[in-house]
């Protein structure tokens, strides 16, 4: 019997980009906990509802829906392509009551309208795209508009001296090499463009996975635009520092003061 002929594809062929991303970039589990301990520290209630604006594969969506049955979840996201990725890959390997729960609307977040939200969020510093001072505070005014009377739009930011820089940074992820690329930089208008690539044993190479047109905003430019756009209070949830490495170590805390990292991750918390 003829042995059957092994695929001479390259990794970087063979391999899914959304996956890719999903394992190195990505921990939604741990963001689905920290959402719902801040609204029930800062609300004294469960949170219900999650709206996730630039949703992509609506991971996070869907993380939700499984924290208890009455958690339902908006996605909203207008990329197409990327929202059917989604319903294939993590919507349909949900239980049928728990589908049920989820909307994902393929849409505008500026024009988008939808049911009232516990939480929304803007995460992976999505929201960047919008480079506008003006069209930001659109994009938060809206927002706000959407969520319920107590609610909360929960969004990240990144900063330090080296997100200023052109360079590149690489990590390991298991099989393959995960390398983030801020490949340009305009101090004038604050636009930067980056690029995630994915790299394998085999030396292929997947270039430009991901990329990026964005403005590097900074912690108060966010905070004076969420206050203008309406939100009471805006607080920073600052990374702590693991004592052993000192890397972040994943928990966020409020703070008044940030310290000056080379590079940090961070939360920022607006209240209706």
């Amino acid at each position: 019997m003829p042995q059957a002929k092994r695929s001479t594809a390259k990794m970087a062929q063979r391999r899914d980009r959304h996956r890719l991303y999903e394992k190195a970039v990505q921990a939604v589990d741990v963001e689905c906990d920290f959402l719902l301990d801040t609204f029930e520290n800062l609300r004294g209630r469960k949170p219900r509802v999650l709206r996730e604006d630039f949703c992509g594969t609506a991971a996070a969506a869907c993380e939700w829906v499984k924290r208890g049955p009455r958690q339902r979840a908006i996605g909203v996201d207008i990329d197409a392509d990327t929202l059917e990725w989604g319903r294939r890959n993590h919507l349909a390997r949900l239980k049928p009551g728990a589908q049920k729960r989820v909307e994902l609307i393929e849409s505008d977040v500026l024009k988008v309208r939808t049911a009232p939200a516990d939480i929304a969020v803007a995460m992976n510093f999505s929201y960047w795209t919008f480079r506008e001072r003006q069209t930001l505070k659109r994009y938060f005014r809206r927002v706000r508009d959407a969520l319920a009377g107590d609610g909360l739009f929960i969004l990240d930011a990144f900063g330090g001296h080296d997100a200023f820089k052109v360079m590149r940074e690489r990590r390991d992820c298991g099989g393959y090499t995960y390398t983030w690329d801020q490949a340009d930089y305009d101090p004038v208008s604050g636009e930067m463009t980056c690029h995630i690539h994915f790299s394998f044993p085999d030396r292929s190479r997947m270039a430009r996975a991901f990329t990026y047109q964005w403005r590097l905003w900074t912690l108060p430019e966010l905070r004076e635009l969420l206050s203008e756009a309406g939100f009471s209070k805006v607080t920073v949830y600052w990374q702590g520092t693991d004592e052993e490495t000192g890397e972040g170590n994943g928990e966020f805390l409020p703070v008044e003061r940030g310290d000056p990292d080379p590079a940090w991750i961070a939360y920022l918390v607006a209240e209706k």
